[in-house]
């Protein structure tokens, strides 16, 4: 009887050190695995912070020399990091260059449309999406990256389709953005994606005037001149 309850004593020990090493192993692995996801975790954010300053470059170096003549190893030396950086967040020059497009695409719909969330009535809206059309018009860069991409689109065919692909979202958005603020009385045969096109075009025109010759026209014209241009399709007087 006594050697019989030292073996079930003997057996229950044995028990015992095996679920006890059972749960430190689980503790480890659970550690283990906790650093592994923060060790991922904080790589991923030095990814995100490298393709940022990539992008941030790339937008700058664009809009200075254009896409032709831009070249990765400025794009990477703007933003302090080298070809190898480069090739390791984008495939190519053209990869970053329609990156920065379609971030483009969905910053400008997001933050227009976040503004007008902000006014309640077509006229408020109106008056909002009027301040905002005139003053992008000082935007050099916006206009100097938009003449590229289209650029870019004439003088490459192959790539035709997806650069009016991401303007085509854009358009579409501006003429849903329209629709919020028209008041119906728009002349007869236009549509409002005619309307959000002809916007975009004088806008962008004018300030290119203004690069060329800023003696040609002042700051304060252009914007008159956008802001009627803009009464006249949006909310015509007849």
């Amino acid at each position: 009887m006594h050697v019989c309850i030292c073996k079930v004593g003997l057996k229950a020990a044995r028990t015992g050190m095996k679920q006890g090493a059972i749960k430190q192993f689980g503790m480890r692995a659970a550690r283990l695995d906790g650093t592994g996801a923060s060790a991922r975790s904080r790589q991923q954010e030095r990814t995100d912070a490298t393709r940022r300053k990539l992008l941030a470059a790339a937008e700058q170096i664009f809009a200075r020399s254009g896409f032709e003549a831009a070249r990765l190893e400025d794009i990477a030396a703007k933003a302090g990091y080298t070809r190898g950086a480069f090739y390791a967040n984008f495939e190519s020059k053209e990869d970053i260059f329609f990156t920065l497009l379609e971030e483009w695409v969905t910053d400008t719909i997001g933050s227009l449309a976040a503004s007008l969330q902000m006014h309640e009535g077509r006229e408020a809206r109106s008056r909002a999406l009027r301040q905002h059309y005139v003053e992008i018009a000082k935007d050099r860069r916006l206009v100097m990256l938009s003449l590229e991409y289209k650029l870019f689109a004439v003088r490459h065919p192959e790539a035709h389709a997806r650069v009016r692909a991401r303007q085509d979202r854009l358009k579409q958005s501006a003429t849903k953005i329209l629709a919020m603020v028209s008041t119906g009385r728009r002349p007869a045969g236009i549509s409002n994606r005619a309307i959000g096109t002809a916007l975009g075009a004088l806008s962008q025109a004018l300030l290119l005037e203004r690069l060329v010759n800023p003696g040609v026209l002042t700051e304060k014209e252009v914007q008159v001149m956008l802001g009627l241009f803009f009464d006249a399709l949006i909310a015509p007087s007849v």
